[in-house]
């Protein structure tokens, strides 16, 4: 069987803010769709004997929809709160059905001080040396959220039953990660 740590060198890695992004879409009025990005604050990639875990937290802040009005509306109290929720946190708690790429990453997404289970469809992208002669690796992730199950439960509507903004969030996430060590095997 193919797991996590028969690729990934056991131990600590670290989630590189630079080279990694958390990109959004929501749809808008029915016909559009707005994209935004948020900026990774912090993550780690445990990986021992029993598998690996992922932890990010995520500056909601840092939302960036190239509309700056827009961005400070979604900060405020009628979207994310960021005054009283100052981060979005996510803790894996299961891989499944890693075939060496593709796998599902099960974890519990804190956004707007509400907790729910989240599943990611994710992919394995490599291991390489870097130029510096550090480890770095890469993943792809996407996943479906209800804004209405965290909390951002704002009905902003115009006729007929139409919405301004979605309740369905699609994101995706591409992250790279450093090794702390030197690789044992």
């Amino acid at each position: 069987m193919i797991t996590v740590d028969t690729i990934l060198a056991v131990g600590t890695w670290v989630g590189d803010p630079v080279h990694s992004d958390v990109s959004f879409k929501v749809r808008h009025m029915g016909v559009g769709k707005v994209r935004g990005t948020f900026a990774l604050a912090s993550a780690a990639l445990t990986v021992g004997d029993d598998g690996g875990r992922v932890t990010a937290l995520i500056d909601p802040v840092s939302v960036d929809t190239g509309n700056r009005q827009r961005d400070q509306h979604i900060t405020s109290a009628d979207f994310l709160d960021v005054e009283n929720h100052p981060q979005i946190e996510f803790t894996s708690t299961e891989v499944r059905d890693f075939d060496g790429q593709t796998f599902i990453l099960v974890g519990e997404l804190t956004l707007h001080g509400v907790t729910r289970t989240v599943e990611l469809e994710a992919e394995f992208l490599g291991v390489v040396d870097d130029p510096s002669g550090a480890k770095r690796t890469g993943f792809s992730a996407t996943t479906t959220i209800s804004r209405a199950a965290f909390g951002v439960d704002i009905q902003l509507g115009f006729g007929a039953g139409n919405v301004v903004v979605a309740d369905t969030i699609e994101i995706a996430i591409e992250i790279e990660f450093t090794s702390t060590g030197p690789d044992p095997r």
